[in-house]
């Protein structure tokens, strides 16, 4: 008989300001007012018929990892809604670990000082890279300075645990430019930091015009390098592309690596559920776009799937 795992929960937001030309998540280029409070009204409701497929089977959820899109588009009141909504609903864990991916090109002194009172407790900074000629080719809409300012915020705010997002293998990017990134990121010694390997995906601007990236021995050279550097200066590697001081390892990333059960909330977001009765695991894949999920009412469910 299958055993039920720590509960996690993951909140889509798929909206943007620009599409990145290397992004295939679900996200969506903003033409209009985010309609937010009405998103926030199917998030709840999205999140009430997810909370019955459990009933008091489980604990209270562990961590929340809210990802996009620009989650960073919204405001704290609405986070602050639905994260009472969702502790009222099923019950969050006091330490529970609520993660919030915010753009630097968003950030704002204020904002991150009321998510932070909303009860967001760590952010995921989308810094990518600091050169600004690289955020270009990424089609970014920050500086170099915009990234340093939203980290200063967000230690300013509070935040005590946060990630920053790194990429190399970018497009005429030098092996000294990509260790310059790492360099500058652990500066401001962050807990956490992500470093991917750009991948040009099918369904992307890249995928259709591909750029020109860095031979694959100069990737390779500076996979180690930034690895060694990053060892050196106190970060252990504990999945892929994600490295941490000692004991800063991400709650919600751990609990996807462990087989660990996930409620997926939001416009195309994808859950996971144990179900021990019957034996079973049950995936679930939300409706993608955003006008279909506001307007199923229903069910916003596309697919579920027992395995």
């Amino acid at each position: 008989m299958l055993e039920q795992p720590p509960l996690s929960l993951y909140m889509h937001v798929p909206w943007c300001i620009r599409k990145c030309p290397y992004c295939d998540f679900n996200s969506h280029a903003v033409k209009s007012d985010i309609p937010e409070q009405t998103y926030v009204d199917a998030l709840c409701q999205d999140f009430e018929l997810e909370a019955a497929r459990l009933g008091q089977s489980s604990s209270g959820i562990s961590s929340i990892f809210i990802g996009g899109g620009t989650p960073s588009l919204l405001s704290a009141a609405a986070y602050e809604r639905l994260l009472s909504h969702i502790d009222a609903v099923f019950g969050l864990e006091s330490a529970a670990e609520i993660t919030l991916e915010a753009n630097p090109g968003t950030a704002e002194a204020k904002r991150f000082l009321e998510y932070r009172a909303a009860g967001i407790n760590r952010l995921s900074i989308g810094v990518q890279s600091f050169n600004e000629a690289h955020l270009k080719t990424l089609g970014r809409i920050h500086s170099g300075n915009d990234a340093r300012r939203a980290i200063e915020y967000c230690t300013a705010a509070g935040f005590d645990n946060f990630n920053l997002d790194l990429m190399h293998g970018l497009p005429g990017q030098t092996e000294d430019e990509a260790l310059d990134d790492i360099e500058t990121a652990l500066n401001f010694e962050p807990p956490h930091l992500s470093w991917y390997q750009l991948t040009i995906e099918p369904n992307t601007e890249f995928f259709s015009k591909p750029p020109a990236l860095p031979a694959e021995g100069l990737l390779d050279t500076i996979h180690q390098r930034g690895q060694q550097l990053l060892e050196s200066r106190g970060y252990g590697r504990y999945e892929v592309s994600a490295f941490c001081q000692p004991g800063r390892e991400s709650r919600h990333n751990l609990n996807y690596w462990l087989f660990g059960d996930y409620l997926g909330i939001g416009a195309g977001a994808h859950g996971k559920l144990t179900q021990p009765d019957n034996n079973l695991i049950l995936r679930t894949r939300k409706k993608k776009q955003p006008d279909h999920y506001l307007a199923s009412e229903l069910s916003r469910t596309a697919e579920a799937t027992a395995v």
